[in-house]
């Protein structure tokens, strides 16, 4: 076959790789994103059980990108969310913590919505993007850097030669690994629970975190009278709960849930992962850059996972289009090196607060369930901290790129 060309190649044709080829199309770039699901795979219409959280900052990206039109209808706004404290069967602490999108002037603190609808309000805004080539199913079977390229080798015979090719194919990259990029990691004593509720009252758009002495128990708000649970559980315990009857199942739910939105039932599957932790200890090589879980990995105890990586592509698609624009090569060390600077340090400052934070409310002892409880209260009570905490569980904090202020890239 012959050698195909084209400015940026995206190994993973997820949510964060399907985002960044829309991003860099929509600036000009030529990109072709290969992917090992096929197209009718991905958007089958079934929900499969799992959902995100999408931070506002993330939303007015969406916008930007023309995206949110085909998701809107389908994503659940949160309203409010709601923290506290305790553990099955006690009665939970007085201290909590109040989140309140009115608070700080907007609509919603985020949204939930599907995955499945998410992927297939990408692909409806991908339709008309003339410069944007998807391959699948297929996957990057080997990368050589050369000078003033990358050549990449498909696993169906086909080769592309690249300005860039970006790793977005997830934590256990295979590209990652064999451009020589370790990753500190380890694994959580814990196991995530996934399934979701229907309730008899409802939601009113408002999310909770359960903090337990197992790990947090979420209840995110979805379309209708649903919620999705994120039910963090030992390890040991969680392989029991799991086999469970749907009865038996539906008690436990029950016992974490609590009684205020009146009966709930489990609807659909239970989905189970193992709960870990990774940093590439670096972003980019010549030619070649992580983005999204092939860079880091953090606990979805604050929902930051999928934000994480979208802030990624916001950062780099800005980084590339800027060096295009004024006639660079966006495959060099001085361009890549600009998006590792500024991605790095703000995915290593979330993935340790995020594990602090797992590490200091997943256990019962008393001292610090004492001083934790104390300090959700004190937060609670300062309204500059919790407006804070607000704009940064909706990505407001920090350096922005354009597209995280609802600007084009």
């Amino acid at each position: 076959m012959a050698m195909k060309r084209t400015d940026v190649i995206i190994s993973g044709g997820g949510m964060v790789g399907l985002t960044l080829a829309l991003a860099l199309g929509q600036g000009g770039l030529e990109v072709v994103v290969v992917d090992t699901m096929p197209k009718a795979e991905i958007l089958v219409p079934a929900f499969d059980g799992r959902v995100s959280a999408l931070a506002y900052a993330v939303v007015r990206m969406l916008r930007a990108l023309s995206v949110w039109p085909h998701l809107e209808a389908e994503a659940q706004p949160i309203r409010e969310i709601l923290v506290s404290d305790g553990a099955v069967g006690r009665t939970a602490s007085p201290f909590s913590l109040h989140f309140d999108a009115q608070e700080v002037g907007a609509d919603s603190l985020g949204h939930i919505a599907e995955n499945r609808h998410i992927r297939a309000a990408l692909y409806a805004a991908m339709a008309d993007q003339k410069n944007i080539t998807l391959i699948a199913p297929a996957s990057v079977a080997s990368l050589t850097v050369e000078t003033g390229h990358v050549t990449a080798k498909l696993s169906d015979g086909r080769e592309f030669q690249a300005t860039l090719a970006v790793a977005a194919d997830g934590r256990e990259s295979r590209l990652r690994d064999q451009m020589g990029i370790g990753v500190v990691g380890w694994s959580y004593p814990q196991t995530g629970i996934v399934a979701t509720v229907h309730h008899a009252r409802p939601h009113q758009g408002v999310a909770y975190e359960h903090f337990l002495p197992s790990g947090p128990f979420a209840i995110l708000p979805m379309t209708g009278d649903r919620s999705s649970l994120v039910w963090t559980e030992t390890r040991d315990k969680a392989p029991a709960m799991l086999a469970l009857d749907d009865d038996a199942f539906n008690a436990q739910v029950a016992a974490r849930f609590g009684a205020h939105l009146g009966d709930t039932e489990v609807v659909g599957g239970r989905w189970s992962y193992p709960l870990k932790f990774h940093l590439a200890r670096d972003f980019v090589r010549p030619r070649f850059v992580l983005a999204g879980d092939c860079a880091h990995g953090v606990h979805p105890i604050a929902g930051q996972g999928l934000n994480l990586g979208l802030k990624d592509v916001a950062a780099l698609a800005e980084t590339l289009l800027d060096a295009a624009r004024l006639g660079r090569d966006i495959g060099t060390a001085d361009v890549l090196k600009r998006y590792e600077r500024w991605r790095r340090f703000d995915s290593f400052t979330l993935a340790a607060s995020t594990d602090v934070l797992n590490r200091l409310f997943s256990n019962d002892i008393a001292p610090l369930r004492q001083l934790r409880d104390l300090g959700l209260g004190i937060a609670d009570a300062i309204g500059p901290a919790r407006r804070f905490f607000m704009r940064h569980a909706g990505g407001d904090v920090g350096k922005l790129p354009r597209l995280m202020k609802g600007e084009a890239a």
